[in-house]
């Protein structure tokens, strides 16, 4: 009877103690869901991410959610329609099954023209995208390029000797395999 009176006195502390750990366990969960939806969706407000979490069984508030995207390191990033979505760190495992290269996406929607003088090409993109396509240029060092330079929706490259419009398109090619298919649309 002495044992039953002490589990009766102590349930709180039982009970809180239990509720801790189950919200452990459920935060993590919660985590996951978030990365499987950012991973699988395009979603562009918070507002729809909590939509989401209800469908999974999580009902959250705005800071909360706040919270755990912050935890998580997810930022916005304009998808291949210039809209800002929300996406994981590079090195989280949840990915997009049907993602492309990131390159190829940002070429494919990104390029709006190249012009060539002597050897010197200026390459016009979309607004945000010469940053990453220019680091792509850098980092896959087609033969030929010296380097590049940046701005918002703007590239300089550089390359060892003069080269044709044609050429420079060839060697795009060699970094984003979509060059081809946009070369037609400019």
């Amino acid at each position: 009877m002495q044992q039953i009176e002490y589990y009766f006195k102590n349930m709180p502390y039982i009970c809180s103690r239990f509720r801790i750990f189950i919200h452990m366990k459920k935060k993590s969960d919660r985590l996951d869901t978030i990365k499987m939806i950012i991973s699988s969706q395009e979603i562009r407000l918070q507002e729809e991410l909590m939509q989401e979490l209800l469908k999974e069984g999580y009902n959250v508030t705005q800071a909360t959610l706040s919270r755990d995207l912050k935890q998580l390191k997810v930022a916005k990033a304009a998808n291949a329609q210039g809209n800002y979505v929300y996406v994981l760190p590079n090195d989280v495992m949840y990915r997009r099954q049907n993602q492309r290269r990131e390159g190829d996406m940002l070429l494919a929607s990104g390029l709006v023209s190249v012009d060539v003088a002597a050897n010197i090409a200026v390459i016009h993109t979309r607004p945000g995208y010469a940053s990453g396509m220019a680091y792509d240029i850098d980092t896959h060092k087609p033969e030929g390029v010296l380097g590049t330079i940046a701005g918002d929706d703007t590239i300089m490259m550089v390359t060892a000797k003069k080269m044709s419009k044609e050429q420079v398109m060839e060697m795009l090619e060699t970094v984003f395999p979509d060059v081809k298919d946009n070369e037609n649309d400019n």
